[in-house]
């Protein structure tokens, strides 16, 4: 093989390397899923969000329905005020529940959404009336070392 044809190889795997670093660093970012469809925005209030972050995904039955777009203090009511973009393709009842889930034990969380019965649909701009905050693991453990120190000075 001749120089030129060497470097000329060297180049294209260097180029395929970066790509794939690029397509890496977007997958984690969760930019790449970051689509042009159309939109509506909804509304959910949490006393805790744990680790929820912006561009977080918005699942019902496991299917990707919509992105985390902002979160914010409500100073008034001292909660957590998410804004969801969800994709237009996609309609709610009203009395669906939004839940603050972690995909797996030690995972990234996600708004999970449990559909309702109720014949009308949430409308943009609408807010979640039914909402159930994050499980935070330190607070569970805390309560179990308490209760469990209770019981033990109850029983002296």
């Amino acid at each position: 093989m001749n120089r030129k044809l060497l470097d000329l190889w060297v180049g294209f795997f260097v180029a395929v390397g970066f790509a794939a670093i690029l397509f890496l660093a977007l997958r984690v970012g969760n930019l790449s899923s970051a689509g042009f469809a159309e939109t509506y925005s909804l509304t959910a209030k949490f006393d805790n969000i744990g680790g929820l972050k912006a561009r977080g995904p918005v699942k019902s039955a496991g299917v990707v329905v919509g992105r985390v777009a902002e979160i914010h203090f409500d100073a008034q009511t001292y909660e957590a005020v998410v804004v969801m973009k969800m994709d237009s393709r996609y309609q709610f009842p009203r009395d669906t529940f939004a839940s603050i889930l972690t995909a797996g034990l030690l995972g990234e969380q996600y708004i999970g959404l449990d559909a309702g019965g109720d014949d009308r649909m949430l409308q943009s701009g609408d807010t979640f009336a039914k909402t159930q905050s994050a499980v935070v693991l330190e607070k569970l453990i805390g309560q179990f070392m308490f209760s469990k120190a209770s019981e033990h000075i109850e029983s002296k």
